[in-house]
């Protein structure tokens, strides 16, 4: 079923899908491979767990955490300076006619996961699943 101006109404399409665990991939390879010029950015190890691209493909939000490590917000400022750099990246890598501009959100999927699994674990929440 096609929403206003096309765009499937059900989530995105397969070209959206692919685009970004491209745009993810590579965004991880430059992480993994690149020394930053930016003091915050010295040293950090940066995962990006996630990428949704918008319907116009030019926009890309890049979901990021540092592994064993809840400061992923100091971190947000200094990866948007490094946007330009890595869109840059993006453009010798990917052959796109647009290349995204890269926006930067944490993931807190592990947090929301942890949570939940805390509160089923605990007594109440136990006691309640084991009278059914």
């Amino acid at each position: 079923m096609k929403g206003p101006a096309g765009v499937a109404a059900d989530g995105p399409s397969t070209r959206q899908l692919r685009v970004s665990e491209e745009v993810r991939r590579v965004l991880s390879d430059v992480f993994a491979r690149t020394e930053f010029r930016d003091p915050e950015l010295l040293d950090v190890q940066v995962t990006v767990t996630e990428v949704r691209i918008s319907p116009d493909f030019r926009h890309a939000t890049a979901f990021v955490a540092r592994l064993g490590r809840t400061d992923i917000d100091a971190v947000l400022p200094a990866l948007k300076r490094a946007a330009p750099y890595l869109r840059k990246a993006l453009s010798k890598t990917l052959r796109l006619r647009i290349v995204p501009e890269i926006h930067f959100q944490p993931d807190t999927a592990l947090d929301y996961a942890m949570g939940l699994n805390e509160i089923l674990r605990s007594p109440e929440v136990r006691r309640d699943l084991e009278d059914k």
